[in-house]
């Protein structure tokens, strides 16, 4: 895309012909920009087709036509590189892939995290995966539609269109997806099975925190069953197969931690206690929901990861 020091311009190739000059543009800006920024320069008059200010965002443009336009001073992708990253992938088609993230991989970009995330790799995939996105959407975060932590691994679901996106996340927001994690915790539980509801707000103390609280949260559903108990050392532990039924933030941490066996690993719930971990030691294992698109029920399940299984082989039960 030739540049000046004030604009950047080019002229429409044969595979652009045809669209929206948002989605042109876009698609030449190679994710540098994202459609957002592109249609809020032509609401400012800032963009011009064959020398003319162009206002409508829907204008459809041919081949040979050349379009001018000053580059954004904002662009929330331009520390945002596009990284040949493997990413194990569980399922893909048209609509969505599932892909089983590691620990210690963070889903999406954020302030002095602009590298090494999912969506950094899904870019290596697709460098013009922004553009396939409505305006609406965060050009940060393309095709995520829920969230692992940072140290959690497992199933992770990914839309691949704005349609798509859009589809999967009232399906989490209306609880039409099933999501089954596996987690180590220690001490064992005192019982093999049990349910756990609550509300879940912000640490009163600590704001990165989350926590139970008596009112003014939002309430938390979680299920758990004992796979297997034992000790690790002289430390009573159990692997535990966990379902929930809401999806807060960092809501099996909490309600085990609250429940009086944090998850293994987890420092900032209490979970370093004596059994030291790498990480902390939860899985999300299994995950059930409806395609988008042709309503076919889907079934993804994402072995443990060796750290993992590690542990579950320390339990002598």
């Amino acid at each position: 895309m030739p540049r000046n020091k004030e604009r950047i311009t080019f002229t429409v190739e044969p595979g652009f012909a045809n669209i929206r000059i948002d989605q042109c543009v876009t698609k030449h800006a190679e994710g540098e920009y994202s459609r957002v920024q592109i249609q809020k320069l032509i609401d400012a008059g800032k963009l011009t087709l064959n020398g003319k200010v162009c206002t409508a965002k829907r204008t459809t443009v041919a081949e040979g036509d050349e379009i001018s336009f000053e580059p954004p001073s904002d662009s929330p992708m331009e520390h945002v590189e596009a990284e040949e990253i493997p990413l194990d992938i569980l399922y893909e088609d048209d609509a969505l892939l599932v892909i089983n993230k590691p620990a210690g991989m963070v889903v999406h970009p954020a302030a002095g995290n602009y590298t090494g995330t999912v969506v950094n790799a899904l870019l290596g995939r697709d460098r013009d995966l922004v553009s396939e996105f409505d305006e609406e959407d965060d050009p940060m975060r393309p095709g995520i539609v829920h969230r692992l932590d940072k140290d959690t691994s497992g199933c992770l679901v990914i839309a691949k269109n704005g349609v798509a996106m859009h589809k999967l996340s009232r399906m989490f927001a209306d609880r039409e997806v099933s999501k089954t994690y596996a987690a180590i915790v220690a001490p064992c539980p005192k019982v093999i099975a049990a349910e756990i509801r609550t509300q879940i707000g912000r640490h009163p103390v600590n704001r990165k925190k989350m926590a139970v609280v008596r009112s003014g949260g939002k309430d938390a559903y979680t299920r758990f069953t004992t796979l297997k108990r034992g000790k690790i050392g002289n430390v009573t532990a159990a692997l535990l197969q966990v379902r929930i039924m809401t999806g807060r933030t960092h809501q099996i941490r909490v309600h085990m931690s609250y429940f009086g066996s944090p998850v293994i690993g987890d420092g900032t719930y209490g979970g370093n206690g004596r059994i030291p971990a790498p990480r902390q030691m939860l899985h999300a294992w299994k995950i059930t929901f409806p395609h988008p698109f042709t309503k076919e029920e889907l079934s993804f399940e994402a072995p443990f990861p060796a750290d993992f299984q590690e542990y579950v082989d320390k339990i002598q039960e």
